[in-house]
């Protein structure tokens, strides 16, 4: 989502970079930059210029200009800056009650991932070892709890149902079903409109009155810019809102609600949606986005990424089998299995300090950028298509089984040569990097 706005700041440091030393002049046209940036990434006009003005104020100072690394300093600044206007340093957490069960509602317009996000967030809680109940209590979208029921079997968690058309009923009957099966954690979802109404409001002020929920959590669809700062307004004026969650932050939008929501409205970001996937949901940190709007990357959260993904037995494993010169096709799709969990490749290299403009190469390359895209099927069907004697000792493959595995996968057998060619790399320097025991690798860019 913030891809533009990324490479307009970088861009903009870049040139600032190149200055031994800098004037006031260089300050103020950075920061002309700066505001063309963030306008042209749909920021609210009043949030881009206390943003700007507080930057300059903080720049021009003496000690700044006379820095042996100005530069660096401006960017430091703009980076505490833009960290502040998202919610400041560190993420804000779920107010958890200490007498369970804890009353989430969740609110928002139709539209917005209010009943996916739900789930996400159930299955959140679940994996800290709460025990979620999910309430549908949205009794006039067509199938909308058929919807929550759907996902809640996925996600093997209980959804609370009653066959009533009165909502606030159902979200007080949820608390006494919470309370008789162990339930610590209600969340419960509500109806949207297309609009914010009267008629919305006045239901959503009445669950309130009936739970007492110790969140509010607004959800808005991330794409509708500056649109989502008005329902977030609109929101918090009536109900109170204690945080929201942010929806499809992995779309093209230019992302300015995102930056405008916490200092237009005060409620913090606590969540944001990073994908279609059921698992796709991060709690926001305000300095690490900002870190990675600036190109400076986001190691923390691809570690934990990484942790909450990854088999460990599976890595030892797989360590023991590589100083051995013992990889085979089966070990590499199951890496493959464990990479896709983390996003696309251009995620990840975001969250690497220095690798975000990598994405570009790759894309002048025409490499699949998408860990779980075609490329990466084509590449698994291959694998699948081979025998387990195949998948074991590649150098059995000879041309008849080469035809044989593309006809069974669907591709060509050049798509089979090719698979097999890198493979056989990858051995190689697998090779070399067991008997080193390094543990560096250097990228081939």
């Amino acid at each position: 989502m913030f891809d533009s706005l990324a490479e307009r700041l970088q861009s903009t440091f870049k040139k600032l970079r190149g200055h031994g030393k800098l004037t006031e002049t260089d300050v103020n046209e950075a920061m002309r930059e700066v505001r063309l940036a963030l306008l042209e990434a749909d920021v609210n006009f009043k949030v881009v210029k206390d943003f700007v003005n507080r930057v300059k104020e903080r720049a021009i100072g003496k000690d700044i200009l006379d820095s042996l690394t100005p530069a660096q300093a401006v960017i430091q600044i703009v980076d505490e800056e833009l960290t502040a206007l998202m919610g400041g340093a560190g993420s804000s957490k779920l107010n958890i009650s200490p007498h369970p069960p804890t009353v989430i509602l969740m609110v928002g317009l139709q539209g917005a991932g209010k009943t996916t996000s739900a789930g996400k967030l159930g299955l959140s809680m679940k994996k800290q070892g709460k025990k979620p109940l999910l309430v549908a209590a949205d009794i006039y979208r067509p199938a909308a709890i058929k919807q929550l029921q759907v996902v809640g079997k996925q996600l093997e968690l209980p959804v609370f149902t009653l066959d009533s058309k009165d909502a606030v009923e159902i979200a007080r009957e949820s608390i006494k079903y919470a309370n008789s099966h162990a339930n610590d954690l209600i969340i419960i979802d509500t109806a949207g409109r297309l609009q914010i109404d009267q008629a919305l409001m006045q239901e959503l002020k009445d669950i309130k009155s009936a739970v007492n929920p110790h969140e509010i959590l607004l959800v808005v669809d991330a794409m509708t810019g500056q649109e989502a700062v008005n329902v977030a307004e609109s929101f918090h004026k009536d109900l109170e809102v204690t945080g929201v969650i942010l929806t499809k932050l992995d779309g093209d939008a230019r992302g300015g609600g995102a930056l405008s929501i916490r200092a237009v409205t005060g409620c913090p970001i606590k969540f944001v949606g990073m994908g279609e996937k059921l698992e796709a949901l991060e709690m926001f940190h305000p300095d690490r986005m900002a870190s990675r709007i600036l190109g400076m990357g986001d190691v923390l959260s691809l570690i934990e990424k990484a942790q909450s993904n990854f088999d460990l037995e599976e890595a030892k494993r797989l360590e023991k089998k590589i100083r051995k010169d013992n990889f085979t096709l089966d070990d590499f799709l199951s890496q493959l299995a464990q990479v896709k969990k983390l996003g696309t490749l251009d995620q990840i290299l975001g969250f690497i300090p220095g690798l975000g403009g990598l994405k570009k190469k790759l894309d002048e390359q025409n490499l699949d950028m998408d860990l779980n895209g075609k490329e990466m099927r084509r590449l698994e069907a291959i694998i699948l298509s081979m025998t387990p004697q195949e998948r074991a000792d590649p150098k059995i493959i000879n041309g008849s089984r080469r035809k044989r595995i593309a006809m069974g996968s669907g591709t060509r057998v050049q798509d089979v040569n090719k698979l097999l060619k890198q493979f056989e790399e990858m051995r190689k320097m697998m090779k070399q990097f067991g008997k080193s025991g390094k543990k560096k690798f250097k990228l081939p860019f």
